[in-house]
């Protein structure tokens, strides 16, 4: 009696019997791929030469080290009673996390579509790998400048750590949504990504990053804390400097908002997939 053509390894059928792997195992294979991508954006930025992977914290540090001058210099600490070097260093690092983070996105799914042709490489892993890729960078330029500023004396230490840590990440909760959402759409038409980077030039001065909200008419702080990114760099910065100035946030609403955002991005982010699969 012949054997059935669907059991013969190879056969047509075969895969299509062939279970679907468990939750465990999917997390595994995801993360070796994302782990892959991961190297490859790294090797791909940074080279193999020189510095490499130094430059993920040094770039982003030195950024951070040129404002804090560029902002002494001008002047902007006069008539506060904050110190300069810990504003900026709060301040634009946060702008560091979320912009650069997005704009890493915005076009990753078009350069690497060849990738998804890999049964295992999704239009998620390509973009989560950019997102870990940046917020790493952001978080370890900003621990350690925060270390050495501390250890050298320009600063002082954050008065309530815990409160940082939380500030910072809904900060890089709300980059990842924001860079699902701008990368998938990104997918559907290039305008978006070209859009982008004026928008974000234009929320630079609206981040939070060079004001505090107290500073601000009661009018203007209702509306700056609209703005999520706003309610997160307030919050850091109510755990560095506590009770130095007055800090304004919420945290209940920044999380619905950031929630909104990552489940509007992930139905994006499907529908992209879909059609980048029909390409």
């Amino acid at each position: 009696m012949p054997a059935d053509p669907a059991r013969l390894r190879g056969a047509p059928g075969a895969a299509a019997r062939e279970p679907a792997p468990g939750l465990w195992s999917a997390l595994r294979i995801q993360g070796r791929v994302i782990g892959a991508l991961l190297l490859r954006e790294i090797i791909t930025r940074f080279g193999r030469h020189n510095l490499g992977m130094l430059w993920l914290l040094i770039e982003p540090m030195l950024f951070t080290l040129g404002v804090a001058a560029i902002w002494s210099a001008a002047g902007l600490h006069r008539g506060s009673n904050l110190p300069i070097m810990a504003f900026a260093l709060t301040g634009y690092s946060s702008v560091l996390m979320w912009r650069n983070t997005v704009s890493l996105c915005a076009d990753a799914l078009q350069q690497n579509i060849n990738l998804m042709y890999h049964r295992n490489v999704t239009a998620l892993d390509v973009l989560l790998a950019r997102i870990l890729l940046e917020a790493a960078g952001a978080t370890g330029s900003f621990i350690v400048l925060s270390v050495v500023l501390v250890a050298v004396g320009s600063i002082e230490p954050p008065v309530d750590l815990l409160t940082v840590v939380c500030g910072w990440l809904m900060l890089a909760w709300f980059g990842a949504a924001l860079a699902l959402l701008v990368g998938a759409a990104t997918s559907f038409s290039e305008l978006v990504g070209r859009l982008w980077k004026p928008i974000a030039y234009l929320l630079f001065p609206l981040s939070g990053a060079a004001f505090m909200v107290d500073w601000l008419s009661p009018q203007a702080q209702a509306l700056a804390l609209l703005l999520p990114m706003v309610n997160c760099v307030e919050m850091v910065r109510a755990g560095f400097f506590g009770n130095v100035v007055p800090t304004h946030y919420d945290v209940a609403y920044t999380a619905e908002v950031n929630l909104a955002l990552m489940f509007l991005a992930l139905a994006l982010l499907r529908s992209a997939s879909r059609r980048l699969e029909a390409e």
